[in-house]
C-alpha cells in the first residue's frame, strides 16, 4: 500500500511540472532513460543452474516485492530462489545496481516435463521521479527428456486426443505399440469392460454342456478366440473410420444393431433361467434355442461372433486413446501403425477376460446346485446387458421402468419374501434382496413422477432440486440443441463476452450422460462454469451438419468438450474427449480465461 502511495505521488509531481509550465525545465536538468536503457536482463544456464542477472542503470532501483520469477511449460511455476539483501527506500527494500539470482534447474524440471519458458518480472522506477510500467523478460529453455514411464503416466490421464496425435507422429513405432497396450490395460480396469464379463462367463459355461468342469486350457482357448476377435473388430471399424472419416460410435451404435443383440441377450437370459425346457411353446421353444446356441457359441465361429459384437457395442468407443488414433489414420493416412495401435490396445483391453478364461477353468463349479445359481446370475446380467443397451434408443422413463422391473424381479427371485430360515450367509442374502428390492420400488416411483436419474430417482419430489439453478442447466427441450451448424455454432460463440463450452452429446452415448449427472452439476465445477457461456449441441440425428461440426474442429464421436477465450479464440489444446471427473474438469476451466 505503502509502494502504491509513493508511486501515486510521484506521478503526481511529474504531471504537476507538466501542468505548471515546469517541464521544460525539469527536461534541462533531468533525462529519464528509456526502460531499455534503465533495465537489462540476461537469464543463461550454467551447468545445474540458471542464473539470472538484473543490471539497472545509475538512479534506478526495483522493488523487491514486485521481482519475481517464473517457468512456463504444460503447467506454470512460481519460482521462490534465495534473494539477495535488499536496501530500504522510504520504507520499501528495493535493489540498486545489479542483482543475480541461482535458480537449481531441478526444481524446475521435477514439475514441468519438456521445454519451458523461464521469466523474470518486475517494476523499477528513477530516483528523480518516474515509476517505469510492470516489465516481464522471457527466455526458452531445453528441458529434460522425459522418460517412457513418465510419458505413459503423462499420456494416461490425457484427454486431448490432438495431444496424443502428436505422440504418434514424433514417437518410435514401438513406443506407439507399447503406450496404446498400456492405454488399454488402464481401460480395463474401468467399468467400460466390465459387461463383456459376464457374456465371456455364460459362453464358458455353456460350453460345458452341463456335463464337467471346463479345462484350463480349454476356457483359455475360448477366451483368447472372444479377444481376438473383439481386438480385430475394434481394427477394422477404427481404420474404416480413420480413412473415410466416419463417426466412429455412430457406427457403433445403430439401433437396429442395439435392438437385435439386446434380443439376443434376452433369449440368452431366459435360456440361462431353464425356461426353454418348461413353459413355452415348441415352435417358440426351437427358435430361441436355435438362437441362444448360435450365439452362446457352440464352437469357434459363434464365440468369435459374441466377441466381434461386444466390441461393437459395449466398448468405450469414445476414450481419448481411440480418438486419437483415428484421428492419427485421418489426418496422415498411415493405417497401419494406426490398425496395430488399435489392435494392441484392444488386447490390452482383453487382458482381464483371459484371466476370466483361466480362472473359469480352475474355479468355475461343478454342474450341480452351485453351477445353477451361477447360470442364473449370468442371466441376470445378460437382462442387465440388454436394457443397458435399449437405454441408448428408449425414452429415460421407459428405460427407469425397466431398470426398476429387473431390480424388483431379482428381489424376488433370490426369496426376499421367503420366511423359511437359513444360515448367516441365506440371511445375508436376503438382505441383498431387500436392497434390490427397495432400489427397484424407487426406480418405479421415481418414473412415475417424471424422473429421469437412476442416482436421483426422487428428484421430483424434493424441494432443493427442484429449486436449484444451475450455470449448465439442460432445458428440457431437447429440440433446442439439435439443429447446429458450424455456421450457427460459430455465431453463438461470436455473440458471447465471456468464454465459451460447447458440449458435443448424444442419446446414445453413456459417457455424455455421465458428464451430466456426475461432472457438470458438481458444486466446485458449476462455481467455475459462471465465468462461461455453456452451449450444448445434441448430434443424436447424425445429420450432415453434425458430422460437419465435427469435421470443422477435427472431432471424432461423443462427447467432445471444446473451448474458445472471451476473445472467441477457438481453443485446440485445450479440447477434452470421454468422460472427465469433476475434480479433474474444474482444474481444467480454470487455466481458460
Amino acid at each position: 500500500m505503502v509502494n502504491m502511495v509513493k508511486k501515486l505521488l510521484l506521478w503526481s509531481v511529474f504531471f504537476s511540472s507538466l501542468m505548471f509550465g515546469g517541464f521544460e525545465s525539469a527536461a534541462k536538468k533531468q533525462k529519464f532513460l528509456s526502460p531499455e536503457e534503465a533495465f537489462t536482463v540476461e537469464a543463461v544456464q550454467q551447468g545445474e543452474e540458471i542464473v539470472a542477472t538484473l543490471r539497472m542503470a545509475d538512479g534506478i532501483h526495483v522493488y523487491a516485492d514486485t521481482l519475481k520469477f517464473r517457468a512456463k511449460g504444460e503447467k506454470e511455476v512460481l519460482l521462490s530462489p534465495e534473494m539477495p539483501k535488499g536496501e530500504e527506500l522510504e520504507g520499501e527494500v528495493v535493489y540498486h545496481g545489479v542483482v543475480t539470482v541461482a535458480l537449481p534447474v531441478e526444481k524446475i524440471t521435477s514439475r514441468i516435463s519438456g521445454d519451458y519458458t523461464f521469466s523474470v518480472e518486475f517494476q523499477g522506477c528513477s530516483d528523480a521521479g518516474l515509476c517505469y510500467s510492470p516489465m516481464v523478460k522471457s527466455y526458452p529453455f531445453k528441458g529434460k527428456e522425459a522418460g517412457v514411464w513418465e510419458k505413459i503416466a503423462k499420456l494416461s490421464k490425457e484427454g486431448n486426443a490432438a495431444k496424443i496425435v502428436d505422440v504418434l507422429i514424433n514417437e518410435s513405432s514401438f513406443f506407439v505399440l507399447f503406450l496404446f497396450f498400456i492405454f488399454g490395460l488402464l481401460l480395463s480396469l474401468t467399468p467400460c469392460i466390465f459387461p463383456m464379463i459376464p457374456i465371456l462367463s455364460s459362453i464358458i459355461v455353456s460350453q460345458q454342456g452341463g456335463k464337467e468342469k471346463p479345462s484350463m486350457a480349454g476356457a483359455f482357448f475360448v477366451s483368447f478366440i472372444y479377444v481376438l476377435a473383439m481386438a480385430m473388430t475394434y481394427t477394422i471399424v477404427g481404420l474404416v473410420a480413420g480413412l473415410v472419416g466416419a463417426d466412429l460410435q455412430a457406427a457403433m451404435q445403430n439401433p437396429w444393431v442395439l435392438s437385435i443383440f439386446a434380443g439376443v441377450f434376452v433369449a440368452l437370459a431366459l435360456s440361462l433361467f431353464g425356461y426353454y425346457e418348461i413353459g413355452l411353446p415348441s415352435s417358440i421353444q426351437s427358435r430361441l434355442s436355435k438362437a441362444s446356441d448360435n450365439a452362446q457359441g457352440k464352437g469357434i465361429w459363434g464365440t468369435a461372433v459374441m466377441g466381434a459384437l461386444s466390441a461393437l457395442i459395449v466398448g468405450p468407443c469414445t476414450a481419448a486413446p481411440i480418438s486419437g488414433a483415428v484421428l492419427f489414420i485421418s489426418h496422415t493416412g498411415d493405417a497401419l501403425l494406426g490398425g496395430a495401435a488399435l489392435f494392441v490396445m484392444s488386447m490390452g483391453m482383453g487382458m482381464p477376460l483371459l484371466l476370466v478364461g483361466l480362472g473359469a477353468g480352475r474355479f468355475m463349479p461343478r454342474p450341480g446346485g452351485w453351477m445353477t445359481r451361477v447360470s442364473q446370475s449370468f442371466g441376470v446380467m445378460m437382462l442387465a446387458l440388454a436394457i443397458f443397451m435399449l437405454s441408448r434408443i428408449l425414452p429415460e422413463v421407459m428405460t427407469m421402468i425397466l431398470w426398476a422391473l429387473l431390480f424388483l424381479g431379482t428381489a424376488i427371485y433370490m426369496g426376499v419374501f421367503e420366511s423359511k430360515e437359513g444360515e448367516g450367509a441365506m440371511k445375508l442374502f436376503r438382505v441383498l434382496a431387500m436392497v434390490f428390492l427397495l432400489y427397484g420400488a424407487s426406480l418405479f416411483v421415481g418414473a412415475l413422477s417424471g424422473a429421469n436419474s437412476m442416482l436421483r430417482p426422487f428428484e421430483k419430489f424434493t424441494s432443493a432440486t427442484v429449486a436449484a439453478t444451475s450455470a449448465v442447466a439442460v432445458t428440457e427441450d431437447k429440440g433446442s440443441h439439435r439443429g447446429y451448424s458450424v455456421a450457427r455454432l460459430q455465431a453463438e460463440v461470436a455473440a458471447s463476452d465471456k468464454p465459451v463450452v460447447v458440449d458435443f452429446g448424444k442419446d446414445s452415448c453413456t459417457a455424455c450422460k455421465e458428464l451430466e449427472e456426475i461432472t457438470f452439476p458438481d458444486p466446485a465445477v458449476q462455481k467455475q462454469l459462471e465465468r462461461f457461456t455453456f452451449i450444448k449441441v445434441d448430434l443424436t440425428a447424425n445429420t450432415e451438419d453434425d458430422k460437419a461440426l465435427l469435421r470443422e474442429y477435427g472431432l471424432f464421436g461423443t462427447p467432445n468438450i471444446i473451448f474458445f477465450d472471451k476473445n472467441n479464440n477457438y481453443l485446440p489444446e485445450k479440447s477434452l474427449t470421454g468422460f472427465i471427473k469433476p475434480e479433474m474438469f474444474e482444474a481444467h476451466i480454470k487455466e481458460i480465461e
